[in-house]
């Protein structure tokens, strides 16, 4: 297996140089304008003193030009950090710092937020800049000697402390995931790949982008999801595969206009972040006739790449995430680390090449995290009598928004930066259309009292949008017990679906 995502641009770009590598917002590139702009990048990089694995952020928005970014910091013997856009800038300011980024990569449509980060670093590029370097031709990279083990990306998740952790993927991993993922999705040099959920996710960037680029595909990169203009976008693009969250799919099924558009291209229909109900499936597979349908079930710690449920039992296993991947070992355990039969609940772990370093800065959590090879994954989970996989819980009450995740500490820690807050509680509020919204319940401290506006403002301005509460609840104690932890599965049955 070839070692680096680079090596197989630089194959492509002799053997197919015209074939259309990306199409972005009616720009395209073949492959051999393509990576001659990812090494034309490396080289400018490798001018600016940096050393090597020097962590280098990217903080922009879907574009071409985030993966030349990308690839090209990976080129040059860096580590890239791709960075969710939507964070606060106290959350972007805590990446920033814990992984000692020295560069960074920046869309000045995004400035707003950077304005607000206090932190310095070695060299700065806007995407401004960016373009007029891609077009000088007197750049030459020197070739840094790789190794399969090194490091090629840090990704920040949120963590069950609450804090993000750095996610250390090798150059190993994301060829590893690439093949993997091409496989079980049957991708074809002829497919079209199209992309509108975000690029600095794990999803977005190793399960689709990196995989379309290792079968010689073309990846279609739309800036966000825009019902209207998406479904547009597939069909004058002639897509042939599409990959949304359950939300997504539900709000493309209710656009006005949507049965106007001819889908005929499109083979593959792929979902996952979060569970998709047996009525949304059934209407996706008779809105998109002739169309398949898979779910993908990794975490950014598996690069990601877990299991996968084929179009074929779409309908039969409901709930269920499939099958183990190719070159891929997963199992569930107890709490001791032993095997349990099938229809016991244990924790869902997975071993295989996708799985990561580990998080950078943070052995301990690593240690308790990958044990004799095998990923514990915090999930819980369990397998039926025929080997598929089901999801039933995940530890630490994580709250999928959209396919975004949340850590109910990460906003009950904001919440107690207010002094008015005694104490405070998340939980999952089911929302037709996300999934889940994050929903908090406060005591505030005797003779205290804030509105519901002022707490739901002094979040908007620490968290991302997608981790403000919902809506608020005050109550005059939390459920409790014995022990003194908060029984928040006493709090759900409060919470409705809206």
């Amino acid at each position: 297996m070839t070692m680096y995502m680079t090596d197989i641009l630089e194959k492509y770009a002799v053997q197919q140089p015209s074939k259309i590598a990306t199409l972005y917002n009616g720009n395209k590139l073949s492959y051999r304008e393509f990576y001659k702009h990812v090494e034309r990048f490396a080289a400018y990089l490798q001018e600016q003193n940096y050393k090597k694995e020097d962590v280098i952020a990217l903080y922009t928005l879907n574009t071409d030009l985030f993966l030349i970014a990308y690839l090209g910091v990976q080129l040059a013997g860096y580590v890239a950090m791709p960075i969710n856009t939507k964070l606060a800038a106290p959350e972007v300011e805590f990446i920033f710092n814990h992984s000692q980024a020295k560069g960074l990569i920046y869309d000045e449509r995004l400035a707003e937020t950077l304005e607000n980060v206090s932190y310095s670093f070695q060299h700065i590029i806007g995407f401004q800049d960016m373009n007029h370097i891609l077009t000088n031709t007197n750049l030459v990279r020197a070739v840094v000697p790789l190794e399969a083990h090194d490091t090629a990306v840090v990704m920040y998740t949120s963590g069950t402390t609450g804090k993000p952790k750095g996610v250390m993927l090798t150059h190993q991993n994301i060829v590893a995931t690439a093949d993997i993922w091409s496989s079980s999705m049957n991708m074809l040099n002829t497919d079209k790949m199209f992309i509108c959920t975000p690029l600095f996710h794990c999803a977005g960037l190793h399960v689709f982008a990196m995989p379309m680029f290792y079968q010689g595909g073309t990846v279609l990169i739309e800036e966000a999801f825009s019902p209207t203009k998406t479904l547009e976008q597939i069909a004058v693009t002639e897509a042939t595969i599409f990959f949304g969250v359950p939300s997504m799919y539900t709000i493309i099924l209710n656009t006005p206009g949507f049965k106007e558009h001819s889908f005929n291209h499109l083979r593959l229909l792929c979902y996952g972040a979060a569970p998709m109900p047996y009525e949304l499936v059934k209407q996706v597979k008779e809105a998109f006739s002739n169309v398949k349908v898979q779910n993908l079930y990794g975490q950014t710690e598996n690069t990601p790449a877990a299991t996968s449920l084929l179009d074929t039992d779409a309908l039969t296993k409901i709930g269920s995430v499939g099958k183990p991947l190719e070159q891929t070992e997963v199992r569930v355990v107890d709490s001791e680390g032993k095997l349990v039969p099938a229809g016991e609940v244990g924790e869902i772990c997975v071993r295989g090449p996708q799985v990561m370093k580990g998080y950078l800065r943070n052995p301990e959590e690593t240690a308790r995290t990958i044990i004799d090879g095998w990923l514990y994954s915090g999930d819980l989970g369990r397998f039926d009598e025929e080997g598929y996989l089901y999801i039933v819980d995940r530890k630490k009450d994580m709250i999928i928004r959209g396919g975004e995740n949340i850590y109910p500490i990460e906003v009950e820690e904001v919440l107690y930066q207010l002094p008015e807050i005694l104490e405070a509680a998340v939980v999952g509020l089911p929302h037709e259309v996300y999934g889940e919204v994050p929903k908090a319940f406060v005591v505030f401290k005797e003779g205290k009292y804030l509105d519901e506006e002022i707490i739901l403002s002094y979040c908007q301005s620490r968290l991302a949008k997608y981790k403000v509460p919902y809506e608020i609840e005050c109550l005059t104690e939390l459920p409790r017990n014995a022990s003194g932890k908060v029984l928040k599965h006493t709090l759900r049955p409060k919470v409705r679906t809206i």
